[in-house]
């Protein structure tokens, strides 16, 4: 799981030496304007596809994950700097927005300015979709970026920022690479003293995000964390359990259970419940560890996933397939489970291996209960033949992001923004909300004539402001 190439380990001078070169190019590249902006990453955009197989080589050596997953993961990459390129100027654009009653006299608009230099943190389970729906996102809406990959995905960081420089030789040092251990990022937001950026993005752990934000806090510099989830999929007794227990195998042991969006849990109600056990354990049984899935990337991660799966099975839960045995380094079998106890950490903590908990519930109420009793709250999902219920039940969950009928269904809709809240941190990426993300809204007023009250003038007589006032109260009060 390695590139066979070296990369540096930038120290502290090295990431505000790329900090200070990222804002000189961001200059230029803010004042190119919004249509010569969406122009060059369109341009990026299609040598990105013309590099789509060399990319997808590089993240299935370094993650160790299948290349064909390293593919999908580029087009997504593609699917979403696109949407970012094409809508940038439609949302951040200067609009007119309503002056209301009192100052019907003032033009007032409204428009969204670049940040400056925005610090990406970067995670390696997905090491090119996850951290582009930042950085697509940021240079789309004016912003220069210096990206820290993960230590173990550096060689996706560098090919990235050299792809922009030689797509737009002009724009060279417009992203910026910095690689490294942990301390390099905690550099770039500001552990060692300021690094320079306006805001930094990060994806990680919960743990880490605290310490990134207690070193952003520091500078008051802005935040965006996207930490994880446990993400849960609700069976409803009319759901067709083929069609279910397929997405939920692909979603639970997909990328060997390492999305932060992933399966971890599965809430059906008693009467559907073995049938459904069932058919997952038929359709995981069947793949094949190490073609339908890699292994750990993180290897340390298998302690975390036998801890899960051992202490699970000591609160009475029922291994219905696996089980510690199936826990063999590097590429892990999967293990599906049933009767855990809601407090044991295979439901209350982030698993990230090829391991799904299947419990019953005796209806749709105990199911959505039990799935935002999760101290996470990123996505999750529906399966009820009934849409009209299943969009209910969709509302009332509390996660950030819910499919109907599907798993991750929002992850290849770029219009839909993606984030959480809890241990899943705060913040949104993609879509409308990603870019304004990345930027600052600036409100202009312009006076288009003289008001019949000023009410901005020691000029204006007391008595008639105090009508005015009056007058205004009285409207307030009766609509």
């Amino acid at each position: 799981m390695t590139t066979g190439t070296n990369h540096p380990a930038h120290t502290v001078e090295d990431v505000r030496a790329a900090v200070a070169r990222a804002r000189s190019a961001g200059r230029r590249w803010a004042a190119l304007g919004a249509r010569e902006r969406r122009a060059a990453l369109l341009r990026w955009k299609r040598a990105l596809a013309a590099r789509a197989y060399e990319f997808a080589q590089v993240i299935a050596s370094e993650t160790g994950k299948p290349v064909h997953d390293a593919r999908a993961e580029v087009l997504l990459t593609l699917v979403h700097l696109d949407w970012a390129a094409r809508n940038a100027r439609r949302v951040l654009g200067r609009r007119r927005v309503p002056s209301g009653l009192l100052s019907v006299h003032q033009r007032a608009t409204l428009a969204y300015r670049p940040l400056g230099v925005i610090g990406v943190i970067g995670p390696w389970n997905y090491p090119l979709y996850t951290p582009m729906g930042s950085i697509g996102y940021a240079l789309a809406a004016g912003n220069a970026v210096v990206f820290k990959p993960s230590e173990l995905t550096p060689g996706v960081g560098a090919l990235l920022a050299r792809s922009l420089g030689e797509a737009l030789p002009d724009h060279a040092d417009l992203l910026q690479a910095v690689t490294g251990p942990g301390s390099t990022g905690a550099a770039l937001a500001g552990a060692e003293g300021p690094s320079g950026v306006d805001k930094v993005a990060f994806t990680g752990s919960p743990g880490t995000a605290r310490k990134v934000a207690a070193a952003c806090a520091a500078t008051l510099t802005p935040l965006l964390a996207e930490c994880g989830g446990k993400d849960a999929v609700l069976v409803a007794a009319d759901a067709d359990l083929d069609a279910a227990a397929d997405a939920i195998v692909w979603g639970a042991m997909g990328n060997a259970g390492q999305t932060c969006a992933g399966v971890e849990r599965v809430y059906a109600v008693e009467s559907v419940h073995e049938a459904l056990c069932s058919r997952i354990v038929s359709r995981a049984r069947a793949l094949t560890p190490g073609e339908a899935y890699g292994p750990l990337t993180l290897s340390s991660q298998l302690d975390v996933v036998e801890r899960h799966v051992k202490q699970a099975l000591v609160d009475g839960a029922t291994a219905r397939l696996g089980g510690p045995d199936a826990l063999r380094a590097p590429v892990l079998g999967p293990v599906v489970l049933s009767g855990v106890p809601e407090d044991s950490p295979a439901v209350t903590e982030e698993t990230f291996g090829p391991v799904v908990v299947v419990n019953p519930v005796r209806d749709m109420d105990e199911a959505v209960e039990r799935a935002d009793a999760s101290a996470y709250s990123l996505g999750a999902a529906v399966f009820t033949r009934d849409r009209a219920a299943g969009v209910a039940l969709a509302e009332r969950l509390g996660s950030g992001a819910v499919s109907v009928n599907s798993v991750l269904g929002f992850a290849a809709i770029p219009s839909l923004p993606f984030g959480g809240a809890g241990e899943s941190g705060y913040g949104r990426i993609h879509g409308e909300e990603g870019l304004r993300a990345f930027a600052a809204p600036h409100s202009v007023t312009v006076r288009r004539f003289a008001p019949a009250v000023d009410l901005t003038s020691f000029a204006t007589p007391r008595e008639k402001v105090a009508r005015a006032v009056e007058l205004g109260r009285r409207l307030h009060a009766r609509f």
